[in-house]
């Protein structure tokens, strides 16, 4: 994450977080922290409040009896806990978030787990139509506490030029 301050007058500052489109260079990694660890009650209301009505995610008796043997966490929420994860790295300053592409959930991620985050530059252009803008996308993988990686997605953000951004 790109951190600063701006000064507002004398002994007063601002705190300056996120990148402009300038700090963004194809092939920088950045790694997100810190990490995040999913409790129950994240998963449950999660998955009640997106009315996902599978048993496998709020059903201990039902998911016993699967392979996984205990409740996977909603694949949606791993997304969701990933991407803020990325947030103060990639799109702090966003104008929007553009898309994700390419969504692979590679292994379970279940109640109790710790997700870290890190992501890529994959490319950085001008915008055609908003000349103090550009276009990031960036791959982030998502690992567990014991580095295995759970999830991989593309995104693709609109970000201001440097001197074009919204103050917080």
């Amino acid at each position: 994450m790109t951190y600063g301050q701006r000064e507002l007058g004398p002994r007063h500052y601002r705190e300056d977080i996120g990148r402009s489109f300038e700090d963004f260079v194809v092939g920088d990694r950045y790694e997100h922290r810190p990490g995040r660890t999913v409790l129950d009650a994240d998963n449950t209301w999660f998955t009640l409040l997106t009315m996902n009505t599978h048993p496998l995610h709020f059903d201990a008796a039902y998911a016993a009896r699967t392979e996984f043997g205990r409740p996977v966490v909603n694949s949606l929420l791993t997304l969701a806990i990933v991407t803020g994860q990325s947030v103060s790295d990639v799109s702090q300053k966003a104008i929007a978030n553009l898309g994700w592409g390419e969504i692979r959930l590679s292994a379970p991620v279940f109640v109790g787990d710790t997700l870290y985050a890190e992501s890529e530059v994959l490319s950085a252009r001008e915008s055609r139509s908003r000349p103090s803008q550009g276009l990031v996308e960036v791959r982030t993988t998502g690992r567990n506490q014991d580095g295995t990686v759970v999830i991989t997605f593309t995104r693709t953000v609109l970000v201001p030029k440097r001197g074009h951004e919204v103050e917080a």
